[in-house]
């Protein structure tokens, strides 16, 4: 069976991970969530509206590019990637944004709140909030805030209130927290809309399903470029949404290798990254099971990484499920290596990546000379405008090469 068709279970589980553990006053709600999105998402109506919008508002389809540059660079594998930066608003979360605030409007509510890291999920949300007329709150951590003032002043700009979070990290994870806690005395008129595959069910599936967009056109871009499917399939896995939207078009390809690349940070020590899968163990976070870093007391980790978008102690449902089957290979790229690889597309491709994007750069840069003759598809999910002003201001304009 299609694998998208069969995972997950009517649970909300793939394999052991998932599921959603909910305080009861929670359970009504998501209740609601899951059964208005597998009604409604089936109905002609809302695939119509969802086309017209993916075509004539996001600017769908984003292109696949080959970066000869880049490959002559590394030698080896020639490397491609899948042109996120160029949706509406400069990154994949727009995908299940517009979803979610559409299916939000045929549910009646009149409200989106969600958390952010980046920043880019809450422009995204706040972007579609005002392409539907309604009122948006973004939960972001001060950190956060002050890496991506960029994003900060778009979303107030698109009309959003943004909370800034100044307890625990002050980032990610304590972003959520702050997100849910706001979300439940206005659950019966606001929508949760979650910015990763993460979360209780319905999300890590709901959010993999609006992202399928990404792996479907990569897969016939890239077979009518080069009359074949790539041998090498890699995305950075923080939450991992722009991952599962791109691996989702080629899972049932046996002969195309999936990778997910995390962020190894400044060290492989504890607090020092952001390498869930690589370092974690399975647990409990934000009402579902999946494989978390712990610290000596069974609790989330703090993290680091130089992209707030990865800065996350969790992984999707789905990410724990395809690390333990091996359907995916996941590694870790370090700050170091994410910040080569921001240099080194920028001078030599035109093209100035997220810092998150970054990570899966590294990887395709790193693995490319071991690689002659075959091809790397990555997923460029996102432009660098928000990471310009942190990254020169402290490491400078790198070295030319």
């Amino acid at each position: 069976m299609n694998y998208l068709k069969s995972t997950p279970d009517s649970e909300g589980f793939f394999g052991e991970y998932g599921g959603a553990m909910l305080p009861p006053p929670l359970e009504p709600h998501f209740k609601e969530i899951r059964e208005a999105y597998l009604r409604i998402s089936k109905s002609a109506e809302y695939i119509r509206d969802l086309r017209y919008i993916r075509k004539h508002f996001q600017g769908r389809p984003t292109p696949v590019s080959y970066l000869k540059n880049l490959s002559d660079k590394c030698g080896g594998a020639q490397i491609y990637a899948k042109r996120e930066d160029l949706n509406h608003t400069g990154a994949h979360k727009l995908n299940h944004c517009m979803g979610e605030a559409l299916l939000a409007k045929h549910m009646g509510k009149t409200k989106l709140i969600a958390e952010t890291g980046a920043g880019q999920h809450g422009v995204a949300l706040a972007t579609a909030a005002a392409y539907f007329g309604m009122e948006c709150e973004i939960h972001m951590g001060e950190i956060d805030i002050e890496k991506e003032a960029p994003n900060v002043t778009r979303m107030k700009l698109l009309g959003a209130t943004v909370v800034p979070v100044g307890f625990g990290g002050r980032s990610l994870k304590e972003a959520v927290d702050s997100a849910f806690n706001a979300y439940v005395p206005q659950a019966d008129t606001t929508l949760f809309a979650i910015g990763s595959v993460v979360g209780p069910h319905p999300f890590p599936m709901m959010v993999r399903d609006f992202q399928h967009i990404v792996g479907i056109e990569a897969r016939e871009q890239f077979m009518e470029m080069t009359g074949d499917l790539p041998d090498i399939v890699a995305a950075c896995v923080g939450g991992g949404s722009n991952a599962m939207g791109l691996f989702s078009g080629f899972m049932d390809d046996e002969g195309v290798a999936l990778y997910g690349v995390e962020a190894l940070g400044t060290s492989s020590n504890l607090g020092d990254h952001a390498a869930t899968l690589t370092y974690g163990e399975d647990g409990d976070i934000h009402g579902f099971r999946t494989i978390v870093l712990k610290d000596k007391d069974g609790e989330p980790a703090p993290v680091h990484t130089i992209a707030s978008g990865l800065d996350y102690p969790g992984v999707g449902p789905e990410h724990a499920h395809l690390h333990r089957t091996g359907r995916v290979t996941y590694t870790a790229c370090d700050d170091k290596e994410a910040l080569n690889a921001f240099y080194a597309i920028s001078r030599h491709e035109g093209i100035i990546p997220a810092l998150e994007s970054a990570h899966a750069i590294a990887f395709a840069m790193r693995e490319a000379p071991k690689h002659p003759g075959k091809s790397i598809l990555l997923n460029l999910s996102g432009r660098g405008d928000k990471d310009i002003d942190y990254v020169t201001e402290t490491f400078g304009f790198g070295e030319a090469d």
